[in-house]
């Protein structure tokens, strides 16, 4: 089972490559990392390897050139093993003063940079990668690009394929790699492996401080209750507060969840700050998300029927699902996703925003007549407030849905894609 499906990040690897002299690719693990890499590497050290991994890192503690000889792009994989690999990495780029000497990977932050001396800053580029979009791993037909949407197309039309039970499935399945090479009933099983790794070993791995698999548990379920909220952290601790036998502060759960951040299973997201007409308050609180939705599934212990049977939690873990996919392709088109909420309930599921001020509204929604109206009427409201004078108008609106015969552009001008059509 060795067939590669491209990514996004084949070409943002190469592209970086071609302009810098190392990049990192971060992100969690069985993401796809080592693997994409791999196909543009033209040699590979593997640091955590079970055979060689420990010579390795006796190597760079001892001579860490002797880790970074040999063809290039050279590939480092699980760099932060190692720390001090990366002033000789920065060290190697200034001299050879070539591009696309080094890629990294890694699936943590080190557990001690104080030997790191330099941020890297003109010699490192940064990748984030994710776990598959639909587009990447087979699912959407891609008929509906967001990019082009930035600019205003007239004219759309697509079909859509996926039902409310595929998007049940692929919500829980995940876009784990391997996942999606494999038969329903075993992929399936995937995300709950994944929390597994998590909570015996990853997260008291990260730092080097021993953490309650337990306790990480009731966390990991508290935060998938609240996808896409503001929930304080408080809130989480008094969530879980009532099954721990120990005392559980706010302090303790922050740390927790901060170890889970360093090992990218959670992404949360930054709040939008446009410029509005009137002196509306902003709310300026991250939103709870996972990187991928089928954590926060395996987290509850949920499947596709459960889904199917609560339409409310699914509409949660659909989002999660949308804005991972929206991220991955805001990343190939130099753009970000924002959330917006203001003090009067006026919210916007996100908003991608690009480097040149470009951006678009989206609503997500699961499908209907009612919630696409709902969806509509909230891109419409948040439209009416933007200052056009101080800021750009938004490039386009859009209700991106779970399901829906088309992808079709309303008389209003406003789109209505299902998540199956959709692709960078």
């Amino acid at each position: 089972m060795n067939k590669y499906k491209p990514r996004i990040a084949d070409k943002l690897l190469k592209k970086k490559l071609e302009g810098i002299g190392a990049v990192l690719i971060e992100g969690p693990k069985w993401c796809g990392k080592t693997t994409t890499a791999e196909q543009q590497a033209k040699s590979i050290v593997y640091m955590d390897d079970t055979e060689e991994g420990t010579n390795w890192q006796e190597l760079a503690s001892i001579n860490p050139k002797g880790v970074l000889t040999g063809e290039t792009p050279r590939l480092i994989d699980e760099w932060q093993t190692s720390p001090k690999l990366w002033d000789a990495v920065r060290y190697e780029v200034d001299h050879r003063d070539d591009e696309g000497q080094f890629i990294l990977t890694g699936s943590a932050v080190p557990v001690d940079d104080s030997n790191m001396k330099h941020s890297g800053t003109g010699r490192f580029s940064w990748l984030t990668m994710r776990p598959m979009s639909l587009w990447e791993s087979g699912e959407s037909n891609g008929k509906v690009s967001l990019k082009e949407l930035f600019t205003s197309p007239s004219q759309l039309f697509a079909e859509n394929k996926l039902t409310l039970e595929d998007i049940a499935y692929l919500i829980c399945r995940g876009g784990w790699p391997r996942a999606t090479l494999q038969k329903k009933d075993v992929a399936l099983g995937r995300a709950f492996d994944y929390i597994d790794a998590v909570v015996k070993k990853d997260i008291s791995r990260v730092d080097g401080v021993k953490r309650d698999p337990e306790r990480t548990k009731r966390i990991l379920r508290s935060y998938a209750r609240h996808q896409g909220s503001q929930v304080p952290i408080s809130t989480i601790a008094n969530d879980i507060r009532t099954n721990d036998i120990t005392s559980t502060d706010d302090k303790t759960v922050y740390a927790y969840i901060a170890a889970l951040k360093k090992i990218f299973v959670i992404e949360d997201m930054e709040a939008w700050n446009p410029n509005l007409r009137s002196k509306t308050a902003i709310r300026t609180s991250d939103n709870r998300y996972f990187v991928d939705p089928s954590i926060a599934t395996a987290a509850l212990g949920l499947g596709p029927n459960d889904l199917i049977n609560d339409l409310k939690t699914f509409g949660l873990l659909f989002e999660t699902l949308c804005v991972r996919d929206l991220r991955i392709f805001a990343d190939a088109i130099d753009g970000q996703v924002y959330h917006y909420r203001d003090k009067n309930g006026l919210e916007c599921d996100t908003v991608v925003h690009l480097r040149n001020g470009a951006f678009g509204l989206i609503e997500i929604k699961l499908g209907g007549e009612k919630l696409i109206s709902e969806g509509v009427e909230a891109l419409n409201n948040l439209s009416d407030k933007i200052d056009t004078i101080r800021m750009k108008e938004p490039s386009f609106k859009m209700v991106l849905t779970a399901v829906g015969k088309f992808a079709y552009r309303r008389e209003d001008g406003i789109y209505i894609v299902p998540i199956g059509c959709l692709k960078d």
